[in-house]
């Protein structure tokens, strides 16, 4: 490749990153900026962020946001390693249609899968509330589990399980003592990925919450409709960084797992 090529594909790259990060940039910026203008810079202040704790309503949606990331993470990690392991190593008719319905909730439209979903709890008469959310995250996370897991145990063959069994171990032991040791930390992986998406979640969670179920991206939603101001950019600036660290620490546990599966 050229010399040209190259500096014009580096240039580009640099310019879509720019274009992405910047406003972020921006927002964490003046999270810290004295004034509640955000347009004008008037000096560094950590007041922001010491008024988000001493808020009630933002404490009690940042509580929200993690139980439901919690629960619904645990659920669908145990569901969606079950369903893994299922497809394994179980003959399966209809295998590849299963397989790609998995990332049919990956792929589809999230506004639509929260339509959905409003539709199915009303004509079932569940009141809209912490279940329905529970529920909803669950239902959208759990692929992305068994994604990372299913992409672990195609890597590691079944020799050693295999092996396991001809030394005389029973499936649960093969299970226990060679299968979710060697997937653990794709486990893992998926645990914190399904716990990020969960609390990052705005559209799906705005069709089944309810009134006492506010998560923290839905009051920063109500926030922003009475005006941008340092304590949105505060709160921001804290969600951006939970979900980096979340990510990154689930990117290294995959990596880390893949050179295992090499070595």
């Amino acid at each position: 490749m050229s010399s040209w090529r190259r500096r014009a594909l580096s240039g580009y790259s640099w310019a879509m990153l720019v274009f992405l990060y910047l406003p972020i940039a921006v927002l964490m910026l003046y999270s810290f900026n004295q004034s509640r203008i955000n347009a004008v810079w008037s000096g560094f202040t950590w007041k922001w962020y010491v008024s988000l704790f001493e808020n009630r309503q933002v404490m009690e949606a940042l509580g929200n946001s993690l139980s439901i990331a919690l629960i619904s993470s645990v659920l669908a990690t145990l569901l969606g390693t079950a369903a893994a392991l299922a497809l394994k190593h179980f003959s399966l008719r209809w295998r590849s249609i299963v397989q790609s319905l998995i990332y049919l909730p990956i792929v589809i439209p999230e506004i639509m899968m929260g339509l959905s979903l409003l539709v199915l709890f009303s004509q079932l008469h569940i009141e809209l509330g912490k279940a329905t959310l529970v529920m909803a995250h669950v239902t959208f996370s759990m692929p992305f589990v068994m994604v990372i897991i299913m992409a672990r145990l195609a890597d590691m063959g079944s020799e050693l399980e295999e092996a396991a069994q001809d030394l005389g171990a029973t499936p649960w032991e093969t299970l226990r003592h060679v299968t979710l040791p060697l997937i653990s930390p794709s486990i893992l992986a998926g645990l914190l990925m399904s716990f990020t998406l969960s609390l990052d979640d705005f559209i799906i969670s705005f069709f089944v919450a309810g009134p006492n179920s506010t998560t923290l991206p839905l009051y920063i939603y109500g926030l922003v409709k009475r005006g941008v101001s340092p304590e949105v950019n505060a709160l921001s600036t804290l969600m951006i960084a939970c979900t980096v660290l979340l990510v990154v620490i689930a990117e290294l546990l995959r990596r880390k797992d893949s050179k295992s599966i090499t070595l």
